[in-house]
């Protein structure tokens, strides 16, 4: 078990007769794309079966073939994604979840089925199979519990037992050991049925972490570093001469060395079971240390990994002489903000630093040089600098993209920087309890801009012309005329106060809260509820292009096409629906930054092309003619659904060529319309063909559907 100290926000998706010159192939689905990164990350556990090395992440698993080269996300059927724990047993591979119980994969993580019938606590801190075939989970308040099928079934093995929370969990032999959070070790020789405490010299109880070695057994604690016992924890003695961060959250053993993985104090080695330790950090750039591993690396040798808090995971080849990252396609990250300037795209990580991207997410690369605070919560682009607020590190400025930074919080009192606002040469910051600062020269000096703004917890910042808009956590918004001297309360109408992000469009200023998102056509003298279609209402983000408004919030990323007076699920792909950030590029694209799940990607035509008339549930499938037909350049094509459905529209020549993809998506119940400009094509007759796959819900189709699908073409003129 390790010390969590995650940052989380607070918080109070026929029959086909007519020509058969159309092929029937399914629909392809436009869909979100995970980009290769950012990569780093919180690494819980790991788990080696021969050449396969898996991490356990609040991210999922990812599995490595090669040594930690690379990695692959290995999390489908997985339905929560924060796992702390992992074991392999045989064929089966084992994931323990914060919450979620136990779930089993047969297919080296390809799939996950869950397995938690019995395990009435499903916050699964630690596993442990033995050689019979024994599966054990320690939960953190449930105390420990059995399976002997794989998982399919599980039985209590806690009696008598008065603190139930498991840390850890080791087996030598037929010997079980249990390490508790404040209350030691306790030892059962039978399978669980039964415990003995086994604490004499053991002078702290608070056991994170154990590891087995031949007839030794350790244990890592929590304030008093590492103890030896030679007979099966009967009796301890101390072990942690040199070690000089006595917080060990993980333990690790190869051949004749021990590895202790610390709180804050990186890996630590001994050669002699403890009797003397040496630090083994060279390389190791995070220090805080919450899992260790080690795997042959297939040529005789062995590689010791260590997971880190954000940093991801770290390889040595050498015994911890020396370390190298080893996080490439390890997208488990929490991307909080991102900044688009050009071509370049930036995304600030949760204590992972900046990374860039010059190809779309493709590739990234660290960006961090100089920025001695990783944690960032902020991203602002004025001109050629680039502006990154931190979590208690303040401002930083970068004048070259990212590749050197230097601290530009002279006069900033206070350094929890949640939000940025510019207006030509003024740049503003938004922090946690001390409101807002006005720097005048690019951050070289500060000072407080907060004259009225009786809400000082600021998370976020808009401009719209000569207005600055503070959206405050319990205080609504705030709107001030003149660069922050004075400020007055904006939020009448404002149902809900904890703004989370603002946004301007034209004319319009969007909140989004989480109650939702709202409306002001005025300047925030006013406002309207907006949420119509918006099924998730926690807020988080908000991004602007074009006419078209989109809300990131917990449960994924929402569209309206018409200023939120209807709003349409767009998470097709998305499965990691936190989303912690928007932004859009120049090329058409839009990214969004995920609270563990790195930076995705999808071109905002597969999203904005499509408008939602009407929320009402029609009654049959409907293809309506479009119009106006003939028509020169542009049409419009109307079709209304039943049910939720995927959704193809697509344009065909006389000849069944295909000419253009209108809509490849997931679409809820309702009725839409779609645009199709043909100025690039020659005049003649086009059909244009719907495909609807709906689950069969009792609702008839049209006269052309089926039980779960509806087809039907139509036929439109171009006339030039």
């Amino acid at each position: 078990m390790k010390n969590i100290y995650r940052f989380i926000p607070p918080k109070a998706g026929f029959l086909f007769v007519v020509f058969c010159l159309f092929t029937t192939t399914n629909p392809l689905h436009a869909q979100w794309i995970q980009t290769n990164g950012p990569y780093g990350g919180y690494i819980t556990s790991f788990a080696v079966s021969g050449t396969n090395l898996f991490a356990g992440t609040y991210g999922g698993v990812f599995l490595s073939t090669n040594n930690g080269t690379s990695w692959t996300a290995a999390s489908t059927g997985l339905t929560n994604t924060d796992v702390e724990a992992l074991a392999v047993s045989g064929t089966n591979l084992f994931a323990g979840t914060e919450r979620s119980g136990v779930f089993r994969s047969t297919n080296n993580g390809t799939s996950w089925t869950a397995v938690n019938t019995g395990l009435t606590n499903t916050d699964v801190r630690a596993l442990a199979p033995d050689l019979s075939g024994n599966l054990f989970a320690g939960t953190d308040g449930g105390g420990v519990f059995l399976s002997t099928n794989n998982g399919t079934s599980w039985t209590a093995a806690s009696t008598g037992w008065t603190n139930k929370v498991v840390g850890s969990l080791a087996i030598s032999g037929t010997n079980l050991f249990a390490g508790i959070d404040g209350g030691g070790v306790f030892l059962s020789t039978n399978n669980g049925t039964s415990w003995t405490a086994v604490n004499t010299g053991l002078t702290d109880t608070y056991v994170l972490a154990l590891a087995v070695s031949g007839t030794n057994l350790f244990a890592g604690t929590k304030f008093g570093g590492v103890f030896l016992s030679t007979n099966n924890g009967i009796n301890w003695t101390a072990a942690s001469t040199g070690l000089p961060h006595t917080d060990v959250q993980a333990l690790a053993v190869s051949g004749p060395n021990l590895f202790a993985g610390t709180y804050n104090g990186g890996v630590f080695r001994s050669t002699n079971n403890g009797t003397s330790w040496t630090a083994a950090n060279t390389g190791l750039t995070y220090t805080d240390v919450w899992s260790l591993a080690v795997s042959p690396d297939g040529a005789g040798g062995t590689n010791l990994f260590a997971g880190t808090e954000r940093g991801g995971v770290f390889r040595s080849t050498n015994n911890g002489t020396s370390w190298t990252a080893a996080n490439t396609g390890l997208t488990n990250t929490y991307v909080l903000s991102l900044a688009v300037s050009g071509t370049n795209l930036f995304a600030g990580t949760f204590g992972n630093g900046v990374f860039l991207s010059t190809n779309n997410g493709i590739n990234w690369t660290a960006a961090s040089t100089g920025l001695t605070n990783t944690d960032v919560l902020s991203l602002a682009v004025s001109g050629t600098n680039l502006f990154a607020g931190t979590w208690g590190g303040g401002v930083f400025l970068s004048t070259n993209n990212g590749i050197n930074w230097t601290a530009a919080s002279t006069g900033l009192t206070h350094t929890d920087v949640r939000a940025f606002g510019v207006s030509g040469t003024n740049l503003f910051a938004g922090t946690y309890s001390r409101g807002v600062f006005l720097s005048t020269n690019n951050g070289t000096s500060w000072t407080a801009a907060s004259t009225g703004l009786t809400k000082t917890y600021v998370r976020s910042l808009a401009v719209s012309g000569t207005n600055l808009f503070a959206g405050t956590w319990g205080g609504g918004v705030f709107l001030s005329t003149n660069n922050g001297t004075s400020w007055t309360a904006a939020s009448t109408g404002l149902t809900n106060t904890d703004v989370e992000a603002l946004a301007v469009s034209g004319t319009n200023l969007f909140a989004g809260t989480y109650g939702g998102v709202f409306l002001s056509t005025n300047n925030g003298i006013s406002w309207t509820a907006t949420s119509t279609g918006l099924t998730n209402t926690d807020v988080l983000s908000l991004a602007v292009s074009s006419t078209n408004l989109f809300a990131g919030t917990w449960g994924g990323i929402f569209l309206s096409t018409n200023n939120g007076t209807n709003w349409t699920e767009v998470n097709t792909g998305l499965t990691n629906t936190s989303v912690m950030s928007l932004a859009s590029d120049l090329s058409g694209n839009l990214f969004a930054g995920t609270y563990g799940g790195g930076v995705w990607r999808r071109p905002l035509s597969e999203m904005t092309a499509v408008e939602r008339l009407s929320t009402d549930v029609p009654t049959h499938f409907i293809l309506s003619q479009n119009y106006p037909n003939p028509f020169n350049p542009a049409t419009t094509i109307s079709f209304s659904l039943t049910s939720k459905s995927f959704v193809s529209l697509k344009v065909f020549d006389a000849l069944g060529r295909e000419v253009s993809i209108l809509l490849a998506d997931e679409l809820p119940a309702g009725t839409y319309a779609r645009q199709w400009n043909a100025a690039a094509l020659p005049s003649g007759v086009y059909f244009y063909r719907l495909v609807a796959n709906a689950s069969s819900e009792g609702i008839p189709l049209g006269p052309s559907g089926q039980a779960g699908s509806f087809s039907e073409t139509k036929k439109l003129t171009l006339i030039r």
